[in-house]
Formats: structure tokens, C-alpha cells, sequence
């Protein structure tokens, strides 16, 4: 059983415009901490993946799945299919 925690801080890092330092400072861990939740190298802490998602302004199941988050072009592929 796989125990990772996936995410998409990468996504809504590049949506909004914040660096990883920008992220850790605000959160008050160290940037390289941001590199590691993005890679899924290290579970955050309950904690630290509530700031995460207040951080974003959404809520904690938006930014953390126990599943694998769908790919933005799987999605597009899905509608098309279902608009053609």
C-alpha cells in the first residue's frame, strides 16, 4: 500500500506567481522543505498541510490527495471527448 501524500503545490505555486522561497517564508520552513513536499520525497505534517492550503486560500483536499491527482491534459482529453 502506497502511504505517499500527493499535491499539487507545484500548480498553484506557478498559478499564483510564488517561488519556493516566497512559499517557505511564509510558512516558515526552509525553501528546500517545498522542493521536497513537490517532489513527494516528504509527507507534510497535518500542520503544515492546513497553512499549505490556507496559504492557497482552499481547501486542504484541493492541494493533498491520498490519490494521485488527474493531469490537467487528461482532463482536456476527457472533455473534448465528450463535447465531440
Amino acid at each position: 500500500m502506497n502511504e505517499g501524500v500527493f499535491n499539487r503545490i507545484s500548480l498553484l505555486r506557478a498559478e499564483q506567481g510564488v517561488s519556493r522561497r516566497e512559499l517557505a517564508d511564509a510558512l516558515g520552513v526552509h525553501y528546500q522543505t517545498i522542493g521536497y513536499l513537490e517532489r513527494g520525497e516528504y509527507n507534510p505534517s497535518l500542520n503544515l498541510a492546513l497553512r499549505i492550503a490556507e496559504f492557497f486560500q482552499l481547501p486542504v483536499e484541493t492541494v493533498f490527495s491520498t490519490r494521485p491527482f488527474p493531469r490537467i491534459s487528461d482532463a482536456a482529453d476527457g472533455q473534448r471527448a465528450s463535447s465531440g
